[in-house]
């Protein structure tokens, strides 16, 4: 073996035990995902999304309960000269709906509906940055490893191109020799730099998706055991489970009760009002009080009674809004089988993704080991001169490239199979037992869905 083969399997030799030295305290995948549930920023905004949406019962349900407003007023009117005149009064009065065409039923409906279709999308949106947290976990690790490759193939050109120039001086070599050396040496240091900085961008990504930086990261594993005997069990799994089908669903529903709410709107309505009042009333003529009128005094008052609306003419606004409805209704149930498509068609292509990174894994080890192995072999004939300089430099070119290579279907590995256990609906922190406290929408909307008043939310803001 020659001193250069020597330095590079050293070198591999004491990255590997560095890295087993270090196991224990990186970072792990499960540990990162851990983290993208609890820190991501776009997923607590959609649990924000959510709370948001269960306002939506309670502002439904006060069409059936009670309005109860206060009124008051005082006046002054004085005649010059002559008189001056004071009235004042306040009251209380309460209305209630009685009957609006089962408007507020279906609204209530309608926004229960809503509730559960935004947790299913945010079920999914948990999903979706699981999944985006293990594509950028991974995606450091590649390009880590490709960085420390690419350098590793700039300082094994670097000694070639020292070795051509020094069997150059002594006649054994040629200034082409020297000249391809050093030009495969100024193409690695740019690949390096272009290594890097890819590095530094999936740190970003990283940082951003996950809410922290990279430390040091264990080697990340696919989801072999959460994945089903075949693509078409896969299929069958999403279709009944995926929460972005389930949502839109959901969304049916609502949009159906919306087309009964607007219908009620051609409906009688009956509502009942009662009410107390207390007026004044003081008259002063000429600085004299209680001369000007007999109806001076306070008086108090009660009433009661119900009013009846029949619509029979409304300029066209609700029978639009009715049609309306009916064609959201319409887009509704066609979104479902718009959702169905796209988590079939993400199935299909991962698990063919998946099937075959597997096999360019295990073709990329044979072939790296015998690139390895073919470069040895030309090191030790250029150095009997049987090979050339370029010799070497293209059997160190296809070694790089298939060590990049690796490292890049080793990747696609984990990340299509966390693809297939996303696209069947089963992604989510419970299944993976991640080590976290799972978010509960079902806690705020219980806090929410009867409340009558009341300013604060539940957390106390």
């Amino acid at each position: 073996m020659s001193l250069v083969a020597r330095k590079v399997l050293a070198a591999v030799l004491f990255a590997a035990t560095a890295l087993s030295s270090s196991a224990v305290s990186a970072e792990t995948l499960f540990g990162a995902l851990a983290k993208a549930y609890q820190l991501n920023s776009t997923l607590n905004s959609s649990r924000a999304g959510v709370r948001v949406t269960d306002e939506n019962v309670p502002i439904a349900k006060s069409g059936w309960r009670p309005t109860i407003g206060a009124s008051g007023s005082i006046d002054y009117t004085t005649t010059k000269g002559r008189s001056r005149l004071t009235t004042g009064s306040f009251g209380v009065q309460i209305d209630q709906m009685l009957f609006d065409g089962f408007q507020t039923r279906n609204n209530v409906r309608a926004a229960e509906a809503q509730v559960r279709a935004s947790v299913e999308s945010l079920r999914n949106d948990e999903q979706n940055t699981l999944f985006d947290a293990a594509s950028a976990y991974m995606d450091v690790i590649r390009d880590r490893q490709i960085a420390v490759l690419t350098e590793q193939n700039l300082q094994f050109l670097t000694e070639q191109s020292r070795a051509a120039r020094s069997r150059f001086e002594v006649g054994e070599g040629t200034r082409t020799d020297v000249a391809q050396a050093d030009a495969s040496r100024s193409a690695a240091v740019a690949q390096l730099a272009v290594a890097r900085a890819q590095a530094q961008t999936s740190e970003a990504t990283y940082r951003q998706v996950i809410g922290d930086d990279p430390g040091k990261l264990q080697a990340g594993a696919p989801l072999a055991k959460m994945l089903p005997k075949s693509m078409e069990q896969a299929i069958a799994i999403a279709a009944g489970d995926h929460p972005a089908i389930i949502a839109t669903e959901h969304l049916v529903d609502a949009a159906a009760f919306a087309v009964k709410s607007n219908e009620g709107a051609l409906l009688p309505q009956v509502s009942a009002s009662a009410g107390v009042a207390r007026s004044y009333q003081n008259t002063e003529v000429n600085g004299l009080p209680g001369v000007g009128s007999t109806q001076d005094g306070t008086y108090d008052s009660a009433s009661v009674g119900a009013t009846l609306t029949i619509p029979i003419y409304t300029g066209g606004r609700v029978s639009a809004l009715v049609r309306q409805s009916k064609e959201s209704l319409g887009q509704a149930r066609i979104q479902v089988d718009v959702s169905r498509d796209q988590v079939r068609q993400a199935i299909v292509s991962a698990w063919t993704q998946y099937v075959a990174a597997r096999e360019s894994v295990a073709a990329n080890r044979e072939q790296v080991a015998a690139q390895q192995l073919a470069l040895n072999g030309v090191i030790e004939e250029r150095n009997v001169g049987q090979r050339t300089t370029l010799d070497v430099l293209d059997s160190q070119a296809d070694v790089i490239t298939a060590q990049i290579n690796l490292a890049s279907d080793e990747r696609d590995v984990v990340v299509a199979s966390y693809a297939i256990v996303s696209a069947m609906g089963a992604l989510t922190a419970e299944r993976l037992g991640l080590q976290v406290a799972v978010h509960r929408p079902k806690e705020h909307y219980d806090a929410v869905k009867d409340k009558w008043g009341g300013l604060r939310t539940p957390d106390g803001r």
